[in-house]
């Protein structure tokens, strides 16, 4: 089979955009792919180094909200990205392959550096392209899934390859080029109709929220704001409660959106489908949830059992790395 490496930074617990964005997709590639969860903490640490027990505590979350979807310990392999010491080593070598201004020009970086208000950064987040390249290949991934906004990172991963091969490899020994898996789904919005659902920006709906939360938030969530009473008629390409209802409530999509326009069902009406929508969604993912949450034990376990077996990889890679750059003795 060939081998996946997808993850997620430990800054917090996940939420549906990440469900729609990737968790689901992970579901369907398990049967598929041999299977890399990284719960990347280092790379938390390139905004939050200033909050290590938030990074802490979200390594056993973002476990839970893996396992709470339906990816099977016994089919993916979990990792944990500080437990891995070769990730570090081919992060420092890809480091000298790497010049400043092509990081500084990442788009990504741009853009993130805006989104967290960072005038400067540190080594650490100007570099993640570089670690994110050491977290693929130190596996041997062959397939990345990614979304667009993730493309440059692994570009950037990709020539990293190609010159480390070129500089030190033969071609039958050479570091394994990764290939993006590309998502079609499109990014769900933030509940707030900010183009981004996001963990710092308080308009996203989690994977183990309740019940009266999932109520609470989509209750406030931005509609057609020319829509002031129930019998005017409304715009569902101004509703953000349109565009969840097009992906979590598929089989009354039309339906709801021609509703709306003919002012048939008010906003308030139209919600409650919704949160039905998302509820039964959510619901099993709860049950899940409070099983591993009462066997933590079990979580911390998987997280070992799989970070053993990822150093086994990462130290034969990091061994043939070392040799073909003539530092072993």
């Amino acid at each position: 089979m060939k081998r996946i490496l997808t993850g997620d930074r430990t800054t917090g617990k996940l939420h549906i955009g990440h469900y729609v964005g990737s968790l689901q997709n992970r579901v369907k590639l398990q049967d598929q792919y041999e299977t890399f969860i990284l719960l990347a903490d280092i790379q938390a640490l390139t905004t939050h180094f200033e909050n290590p027990k938030l990074i802490n505590a979200s390594i056993y979350d973002v476990a839970i909200d893996n396992l709470s979807v339906g990816l099977n310990p016994e089919k993916v392999t979990f990792v944990q990205q500080s437990l891995i010491p070769s990730i570090a080593e081919l992060t420092v070598f890809y480091s000298m392959l790497t010049t400043v201004n092509s990081l500084r020009h990442n788009p990504t970086i741009k853009t993130e550096m805006l989104q967290y208000g960072f005038k400067d950064v540190t080594y650490g987040f100007l570099g993640y392209p570089v670690s994110q390249a050491a977290d693929i290949t130190f596996c041997g991934a062959d397939l990345v899934p990614v979304g667009e906004d993730q493309l440059p990172h692994l570009e950037q991963a990709r020539k990293l390859v190609r010159r480390f091969n070129a500089l030190y490899m033969d071609e039958h020994m050479g570091i394994k080029e990764p290939v993006a898996l590309l998502s079609d789904v499109p990014r769900l919005m933030g509940l707030d109709g900010n183009s981004k659902m996001g963990k710092s920006l308080g308009n996203a709906i989690y994977l183990s929220d309740t019940e009266d939360e999932v109520r609470r938030k989509i209750r406030k969530a931005v509609t057609d704001t020319n829509r002031i009473s129930i019998a005017d008629k409304g715009n569902p390409e101004k509703c953000v409660v349109a565009t969840y209802h097009k992906i979590f409530t598929q089989d009354q999509y039309d339906n709801i959106c021609e509703m709306c326009r003919s002012a048939q069902i008010g906003c308030s009406a139209c919600k409650n489908v919704l949160i039905t929508s998302i509820d039964e969604l959510l619901t099993p993912m709860r049950e899940k949830r409070r099983y591993y949450e009462s066997h933590l034990n079990l979580v911390k376990e998987i997280i070992l059992d799989g970070s053993s077996k990822a150093n086994k990889i990462g130290n034969e890679t990091v061994a043939k790395v070392k040799n073909a750059m003539h530092l072993s003795l």
